[in-house]
């Protein structure tokens, strides 16, 4: 046997460390080539590095959490020597070696599913070894670990149920909720938020919606509102485009942009992520919804590339139903405004003289106040108000 020490390699895109998201093998365990070894993220992606080699696993260098310089020891392995071709080697031996190896790879060897259920898996504190996949090759489908998760979860309630008031539970904050947790703490300390909250009547916006939705092909996503918002967004910012921008700390500088990239806050099983719309103003209305969806769903299966999260020049988030009245969305660095949806209701106002029954959403945004001035900052929302209002125009 011989030992191969890992070193972490260089993971491009200018890295000189990387964090430690999760190990997908302990010491002991039996790995092949290419297996995957560890998650790891660095500033600007995750990534998952496979075994360089095939063999035993003896040590590991670092936890969940800890950042890892390019360079430094990672892992070491245990390795076969190479098989020899000299003739009279005692056969049986080797055979019987092989084969009394074997059943000790099963429980601790590799498990093949992926890697957002690996991560659903350790968070919940259960041996994917002792979950029976019914995929391909015994690969663990999501459907495998939810009846794992419920069979635990009954068999332990009554137990779980004496304990559960006086027990505690400690959540190492790693990996993305990190980067978020410093992003937000950077954005709320260097940003003096101005914020403002508009209602707007949907009313006609939301006769649109369903006519066009009762109209859409086979297999078209649905229209929320949030396309025609962006459509609006687009066209508002074309007047105003100091709110279209980014603040280059580093120079001093704001970068004011022609084209409108939105970025879309989107909630995902590892916290929030924000895919990017490429030049929105280029999409017809349908495009933007099929491009909203299939942004959103790369992103919440982890799928999602670094360019598609990256580059946004202003963003748009929504808590869909849960929405509430107001909010005071966070902006996103180095942007300078941020427009948050609130929820759609029913209610009676005032119009023309009379009580009407009418459909009203609030806009709740947030700006950089030392860029943008309130007095712009309530013109470019009013501009998207009435876009809203009178949804013709935002095809204008």
């Amino acid at each position: 046997m011989s030992r191969y020490a890992f070193k972490l390699p260089d993971l491009g895109e200018g890295a000189v460390d990387a964090e430690i998201v999760s190990w997908h093998v302990k010491p002991g365990d039996l790995v092949t080539e290419d297996d995957a070894l560890v998650e790891v993220m660095t500033e600007k992606a995750t990534i998952e590095v496979p075994a360089p080699v095939t063999g035993r696993v003896v040590s590991l260098s670092g936890a969940a959490g800890d950042r890892v310089p390019v360079g430094s020891e990672l892992a070491v392995f245990e390795t076969a020597p190479e098989p020899q071709a000299a003739s009279g080697a005692p056969a049986g031996p080797a055979v019987q070696g092989a084969q009394s190896a074997e059943p000790a790879a099963a429980p601790g060897g590799r498990v093949l599913t992926s890697p957002a259920i690996r991560r659903r898996a350790h968070e919940a504190g259960i041996d994917l070894s002792e979950v029976s996949g019914s995929g391909p090759q015994g690969r663990i489908l999501r459907t495998d670990l939810d009846a794992r998760i419920d069979a635990l979860s009954t068999k332990g309630a009554g137990s779980l149920a004496q304990t559960a008031r006086d027990a505690t539970e400690e959540i190492r904050v790693i990996g993305l909720r990190r980067v978020i947790a410093e992003r937000m703490s950077e954005s709320a300390r260097t940003i003096p938020h101005f914020s403002y909250v508009e209602e707007v009547d949907v009313t006609e916006l939301e006769s649109l919606r369903a006519h066009l939705n009762a109209g859409r092909g086979a297999g078209a996503p649905p229209l929320t509102y949030l396309p025609f918002l962006i459509l609006a967004l687009v066209r508002a910012l074309a007047d105003h485009p100091q709110c279209n921008a980014w603040y280059d700390a580093g120079r001093d500088v704001i970068v004011r942009h022609r084209a409108v990239h939105v970025g879309v806050a989107t909630q995902t099983p590892d916290g929030l992520k924000v895919p990017v719309i490429r030049d929105a103003g280029s999409l017809s209305l349908q495009a933007l919804a099929q491009e909203i969806r299939r942004l959103s769903e790369a992103a919440r299966a982890n799928t999602a590339t670094r360019a598609e999260l990256t580059g946004s020049t202003i963003t748009v988030t929504s808590l869909g139903k849960l929405g509430g009245i107001a909010s005071t969305p966070i902006i996103n660095l180095p942007e300078l405004a941020i427009v948050g949806v609130n929820r759609a209701v029913e209610r009676p106002v005032v119009t023309g003289g009379a009580i009407a029954i009418r459909r009203m959403m609030n806009l709740s945004s947030s700006f950089d106040h030392r860029f943008v001035d309130g007095h712009d900052a309530a013109a470019m929302i009013q501009s998207l108000k009435e876009r809203l209002e009178h949804p013709a125009t935002i095809f204008l």
